[in-house]
């Protein structure tokens, strides 16, 4: 598997293109992945991989995940469309406990992620995954603040166990979903500092069920 190190040195040669002068250092590619110098470093020395970031820096330059890990073009890619999955990824979605954008709209990049990849992160075979960004603490442990989580907008049965994106007057939320003997929707944190949200059936819409994330898990 490929080193941060090496990835490193690949991110130098995209961003060189667009440097003045060329020269790009290693404080230059954890600036453009928005980590600080020091974490980044300290990333580096234990080969902590930012799967998130650069998930992120690849759909912002349109560059192909499967190049960056596995040095494989595009071309290859079409070759072997069984090996590999486009996801939307909407760059600008997010769901939080305070609420996000209220709709899926059509603003979003593709993103090609090797099939190996995918299922490491998210053990789906299903091929019609959705990215956004997780906003916020509420999740926490499970899932951080800066995330990207992996959607399946087919799984919307909320009494399988699981972490979903609901959709409410408020906007998106990610949570666990319940439903109580009365009717009523619990929308639930893993961060027990936060209380359940309590919401009428019809003020609620399941979008999907989180199957994967990238980032600080």
């Amino acid at each position: 598997m490929i080193t941060l190190s090496e990835i490193t040195e690949k991110l130098k040669d995209v961003l060189s293109e667009v440097k003045p002068n060329g020269k790009v250092f290693d404080k230059d590619v954890a600036s453009a992945l928005g980590i600080p110098q020091m974490s980044f470093a300290t990333m580096k020395k234990r080969n902590s991989i930012p799967y998130a970031e650069l998930l992120q820096f690849c759909a912002l330059h349109r560059l192909s995940i499967n190049w960056l890990f596995f040095d494989q073009s595009a071309q290859m890619l079409v070759k072997e469309t069984d090996k590999f999955f486009q996801v939307r990824y909407f760059t600008d979605l997010r769901a939080s406990a305070g609420g996000g954008a209220e709709v899926f709209d059509e603003n979003y990049e593709l993103m090609t992620i090797d099939e190996r990849i995918v299922r490491n992160m998210t053990g789906s075979s299903d091929r019609k995954l959705e990215a956004i960004h997780v906003d916020g603490e509420s999740m926490e442990p499970t899932l951080y603040d800066g995330s990207i989580v992996f959607i399946d907008r087919e799984q919307t049965d909320i009494n399988k166990d699981g972490i979903f994106i609901a959709s409410t007057n408020a906007g998106l939320f990610i949570k666990r979903v319940r439903q109580r003997a009365d009717g009523m929707v619990e929308l639930i944190s893993d961060n027990k500092t936060y209380s359940p949200e309590l919401l009428a059936p019809d003020e609620v819409r399941i979008v999907g069920k989180v199957v994967g994330s990238a980032g600080s898990l």
